[in-house]
C-alpha cells in the first residue's frame, strides 16, 4: 500500500546522474520517496494501491531549501529602501528589533513562510539574532511548526560591537546566551519528528566575543548541529573583525577552531582567492544571497570562483528589509543574472546549476543531503508541483529548468509537500485557516511595530525619493 502516486508529469530529480522523466511518475510511502521511474510502469505497479493524482502537463521538483532568512524583518518591507546601510541600520532595523514583541516574530514568521511555502521552499532557515527580551524564538518556532515546513531555527547573538554601531538594546551576555540557546536546543531541536532543528547563528564575528563564539560552536558539537554566521558581506565586516579580533572575518573564525562541515557561511561578498582556498579545505558551506546584495550595493559574491574550487553553495532570500521578498522564484534568477551580468559570461551560472543550489546543494548545506535535496528512493517527499498554464508567462516550456528559473511565478507553484503531506494544494496553504487573515494580522504587527520604534517612513511620512 502506498500513500500517493504522483503520475503523468515531468519529474525533475536532481539525483546523481540528474534523470528527468518526462513521462514520469513518482510513489510515495508514509513521509518517504519510495519509487520514481517511467510513468507507464508505475502506474502499473502502484495504480491501485493509493491515491492517484494526475499531473498531467505538470512539474514535479524536489523542495527549495532557503538558507538564509531573517523571518522577523518580513513586517519591515518597503521600510528601507534606496538607503545606505548605515541609516538602513539606524532608521529602521535597530529601533524594530529592539522593540519586537514575541508575537510579532510570529505574524512576521508566518507571513514570511506562507509567502515562501507558494514560492515552493519546503525547507526554511530563520536566523533570528535580536533579543531584545524573551520568548521571540518560540514565536518563530510556532509558525514554522503551525505551517508544517522543515524549520532551522537560527538562535542568533550578540555580546559585543557597541564601538562598531550595535544597539544596546538587541545585545545580551554570553551567561545569557549559553542559557536560553540551551533552553531552546532541549526544548525543540529534532522535535516533530525531526521536521525541526535548532542551529547557533551569532549575528556577525565582528558582533561577538571570542568566548562567545566558540561557546556557541561547542554547543553546536554537542547536539550535532550547526553553526552559520555573515561573513564578509562587506568590507566594514572584515575591518570590524580585524579592529577586534586582529584577522579577517574568516580568519578569525577559522582561528577559533569554527572550521568544519557543520559551519555555513552567509554573503562572502568579499572573499579573496585565500579565502576560497580556506572554504574549500575546510569545507566551509557558502549561503548566496544575491537579491539581498544588489538591494544593500554590498557587492556581488564570487560564485562562479567558489563552484570551481568544489565549495557547496546555496541559496538564500535574506530578510525582507534587504530583499522585500521571500520568494525563491525571483531569487533563483537573479542568481543567475548577477553573476553573468558580473562576470560578462553567459555559462558563469547555467539554470541547472541554479536548481541545484536551490536543492541538493542547499541540503549539503545543511548537512541534510542523505534526507532531501533530490527525489530518489528512501528520501522524505518534500516535492513541489510546477504548472506552467497557471501563468503566461511560463509557456511555452521547452526546457523545465529554464522555464523555472527564468520563466516563473509564484502562480506556478501549485501544489506543496513536506514528509509526504500536502500543506498546499492548489495554490491554497492547508495549514492555515484563512490565508488573507493571516496577512491582516501581519499588517497590524507590521504598523503596530513602526509606532513602538518610532520608524517614520510609510504612508505620509514617507518622502518622495527621485535620487541624487
Amino acid at each position: 500500500m502506498i500513500s500517493y502516486l504522483l503520475r503523468n508529469g515531468i519529474i525533475v530529480t536532481v539525483d546523481k546522474e540528474r534523470k528527468v522523466f518526462y513521462k514520469g511518475a513518482i510513489a510515495l510511502k508514509d513521509d518517504r520517496i519510495l519509487e520514481v521511474g517511467p510513468d507507464k510502469e508505475m502506474t502499473e505497479k502502484y495504480g491501485e494501491w493509493g491515491r492517484v493524482m494526475d499531473l498531467e502537463g505538470k512539474l514535479v521538483f524536489p523542495g527549495f531549501i532557503n538558507t538564509h532568512n531573517h523571518l522577523f524583518q518580513t513586517l519591515l518591507r518597503g521600510l528601507g529602501d534606496d538607503m545606505v546601510l548605515k541609516d538602513w541600520l539606524e532608521t529602521m532595523t535597530f529601533p524594530a528589533a529592539s522593540n519586537l514583541q514575541p508575537e510579532d516574530c510570529y505574524h512576521g514568521a508566518m507571513l514570511g513562510l506562507m509567502e515562501g511555502i507558494h514560492s515552493g521552499v519546503t525547507t526554511n532557515l530563520d536566523y533570528m539574532y535580536p533579543h531584545p527580551r524573551e520568548g521571540l524564538d518560540d514565536g518563530v518556532i510556532k509558525a514554522m511548526r503551525q505551517l508544517g515546513i522543515r524549520g532551522i531555527f537560527g538562535r542568533g547573538c550578540m555580546d559585543t560591537g557597541v564601538q562598531f554601531g550595535v544597539h544596546p538594546g538587541i545585545m545580551q551576555t554570553k551567561e545569557e546566551v549559553e542559557r536560553d540557546i540551551r533552553d531552546i536546543f532541549e526544548r525543540y531541536h529534532n522535535c516533530d519528528h525531526g521536521r525541526i532543528k535548532v542551529w547557533a547563528a551569532p549575528a556577525a564575528i565582528w558582533s561577538n566575543t571570542r568566548e562567545n563564539l566558540r561557546m556557541l560552536y561547542r554547543i553546536t558539537q554537542e547536539y550535532g548541529s550547526g553553526f552559520t554566521v555573515h561573513i564578509s558581506e562587506t568590507e566594514f565586516d572584515r575591518e570590524a573583525a580585524k579592529s577586534l579580533h586582529g584577522k579577517w572575518d574568516i580568519d578569525a573564525m577559522i582561528d577559533m577552531g569554527i572550521c568544519g562541515p557543520n559551519v555555513l557561511m552567509v554573503h562572502c561578498v568579499h572573499l579573496t582567492e585565500e579565502d576560497i582556498e580556506k572554504a574549500r579545505k575546510y569545507d566551509l558551506k557558502i549561503s548566496y544571497n544575491p537579491c539581498s546584495n544588489m538591494y544593500l550595493s554590498s557587492g556581488v559574491a564570487p560564485i562562479p570562483a567558489l563552484l570551481k574550487a568544489g565549495v557547496t553553495c546555496s541559496l538564500g532570500v535574506d530578510g525582507a528589509a534587504s530583499n522585500n521578498a521571500n520568494d525563491m522564484l525571483e531569487l533563483m534568477k537573479n542568481a543567475a543574472l548577477l553573476q553573468k551580468c558580473a562576470t560578462r559570461d553567459p555559462l558563469s551560472i547555467t539554470a541547472e546549476k541554479v536548481v541545484e543550489m536551490a536543492t541538493i546543494d542547499g541540503a549539503r548545506a545543511l548537512g541534510l543531503e542523505k534526507e532531501i535535496g533530490s527525489l530518489e528512493p528512501g528520501k522524505k517527499a518534500d516535492l513541489v508541483v510546477f504548472d506552467p498554464y497557471e501563468c503566461v508567462k511560463a509557456v511555452p516550456l521547452h526546457n523545465p529548468c529554464s522555464t523555472l528559473v527564468y520563466s516563473s511565478s509564484l502562480k506556478n507553484i501549485v501544489h506543496v509537500m513536506v514528509d509526504g503531506r500536502f500543506i498546499m494544494e492548489d495554490g491554497r496553504i492547508l495549514t492555515v485557516e484563512d490565508e488573507k487573515r493571516e496577512l491582516r494580522a501581519a499588517q497590524q504587527a507590521a504598523e503596530e511595530l513602526c509606532i513602538r520604534g518610532g520608524i517614520t517612513n510609510r504612508l505620509e511620512g514617507h518622502r518622495w525619493n527621485s535620487g541624487r
